[in-house]
């Protein structure tokens, strides 16, 4: 396909025997928005395996489709960067909910900024050892970046390992928003947002603020309603009540879409510099 339509998408495993898939979250968001009725519609007997990664997929969201699909859902983080890869199954992310599994290629670790390693529970960047050697082309720089002293290599990404090292993600540390010396994590409001009945799909970025440094703002595609400020109010309402005081959004814009790579990959980069 070039471009997702769910429904299209679900008439493609049956017209052509679908047997292994590959999807990012806000496909399975756009798929469980469908109405029952169409959902049924299609055999999708023949699909045996579905794959996503790209990005955190919020717990909710996942159970849906698990609902939906059965067992066959499977689950990895890595990089085009080859530094390592870890990978969870169905039956084993019921038990670990929000993990994205123990590593199968290269060891993680989390660390602090200054290089100490943190304890099971703790955020911090994540970490690689053991894996490929690589670098960005004609960016020696950025490849400098991308290693530490201990030749560990990172995608920048924020995450915590459990005690039995499972690792779940938080964000990005370049979409890391600091409000009052706080550390907010864009995806967990995004995990909330989706989960309000008027809201298709959701991105958060942080916005200056004179008093805090920065604020989250939620950029809203909106579903079955208009998106007026009778709605913005009925979602910052859904945030407080799941929220801390700092994560709910100061403000909440409607748009028609968000931008996207053609891999489904939210290009929060775009976002900010056009509302910044």
């Amino acid at each position: 396909m070039r471009k997702f339509d769910a429904e299209a998408c679900l008439a493609l495993i049956e017209k052509y025997r679908i047997t292994h898939s590959q999807w990012v979250p806000t496909m399975f968001v756009r798929l469980l928005a469908l109405p029952d009725a169409v959902r049924s519609a299609f055999d999708l007997s023949s699909h045996r395996s579905a794959m996503h990664a790209a990005a955190p997929c919020p717990i909710p969201v996942k159970r849906a489709m698990l609902e939906w699909w059965g067992p066959i859902i499977r689950e990895y983080y890595a990089g085009s960067e080859g530094i390592g890869v870890c990978f969870i199954d169905s039956e084993t992310w019921l038990r670990k909910p929000g993990s994205v599994g123990r590593p199968a290629y290269g060891a993680v670790h989390i660390l602090e900024e200054d290089g100490h390693e943190l304890p099971p529970g703790e955020i911090g960047r994540i970490w690689f050892e053991g894996g490929a050697r690589f670098a960005y082309h004609n960016d020696p720089e950025k490849t400098a970046e991308a290693y530490n002293d201990r030749g560990w290599a990172t995608l920048h990404d924020l995450g915590w390992l459990d005690e039995d090292g499972f690792l779940f993600l938080s964000d990005r540390r370049a979409d890391l928003i600091l409000s009052g010396g706080v550390n907010i994590y864009p995806a967990e409001i995004e995990a909330v947002l989706t989960q309000h009945s008027a809201v298709a799909e959701a991105a958060v970025i942080g916005m200056y603020d004179a008093a805090l440094g920065e604020r989250p703002r939620a950029l809203v595609v909106p579903r079955g309603a208009p998106g007026d400020a009778a709605l913005a109010a009925s979602i910052i309402a859904h945030c407080r009540s799941q929220l801390g005081s700092l994560k709910i959004p100061v403000a909440v814009d409607f748009v028609e879409e968000l931008p996207r790579s053609e891999a489904g990959k939210l290009l929060r980069r775009v976002l900010k510099e056009g509302f910044r």
